[in-house]
């Protein structure tokens, strides 16, 4: 008979019911995972840069992507790979000041069965958020004035501001009979400026909460709206 030969390594598998492949031991879904963690990270420090940047006392000249690129300390060609521009590094950089601010609490606003209790959350929502970051918030609005693309993404998230005030305010209408349905335009256009950040910084003042701001708001909507007549 010829001679068994003796191959322990099938047997092992064969008792184990297990085989070994080389897409088991393949090291690319770590890797995969690592590049998408450092190019979170990446991410996350160059729209911290950007925020340094508006904070810093010369904040109003010197943002630019060759800036926020050197104070994040990568190359500029990084900033436009994880951004694509300028005004989607300033579209991550308005998400990053929601999301600091607590703006998700707006679907508390919609969620209320009451349209006037609606109102009052959403102004306070808003009020909150204004005083989240004030300084950069301010530095944003400033620059608007000089740059275009800052002014286009703030005019973008303002109209978002408006378009919630109007469905609130149909609300209103619809379950209040308040305001008159002909002065929807006017009613819209009056609560978008009683929540913008210039009121919420008059009304604030040096001494003022944001609390204190946003029931002082709410008052001025109401009567305003005519909510509290009879």
């Amino acid at each position: 008979m010829p001679p068994v030969r003796s191959n322990r390594k099938a047997n092992v598998h064969a008792a184990t019911g297990r085989e070994t492949t080389h897409s088991s031991m393949s090291p690319r879904p770590y890797r995969s995972v690592q590049r998408q963690v450092a190019a979170e990270q990446t991410r996350a420090r160059i729209i911290a840069a950007a925020r340094e940047l508006l904070v810093a006392s010369d904040g109003f000249s010197g943002f630019t992507i060759d800036a926020v690129a050197r104070q994040a300390g990568v190359a500029r060609m990084t900033v436009y790979y994880q951004f694509g521009s300028k005004l989607g590094l300033l579209e991550a950089l308005f998400d990053d000041l929601a999301a600091r601010g607590q703006m998700q609490q707006l679907a508390t606003a919609f969620q209320q069965p009451d349209p006037v209790a609606a109102l009052a959350e959403y102004i306070a929502v808003f009020s909150r958020f204004w005083a989240s970051d004030r300084l950069v918030i301010r530095r944003l609005r400033s620059l608007a004035a000089l740059d275009p693309e800052i002014e286009q993404g703030l005019r973008a998230r303002d109209e978002w501001r408006r378009g919630g005030l109007g469905v609130l305010v149909h609300r209103l209408v619809r379950e209040c009979g308040r305001p008159a349905p002909e002065a929807l335009d006017d009613a819209e256009d009056l609560l978008f400026m009683l929540t913008s950040v210039e009121s919420f910084d008059t009304l604030a003042g040096p001494a003022r909460s944001p609390e204190e701001v946003a029931l002082l708001m709410q008052r001025l909507a109401r009567a305003a709206l005519g909510l509290d007549e009879g």
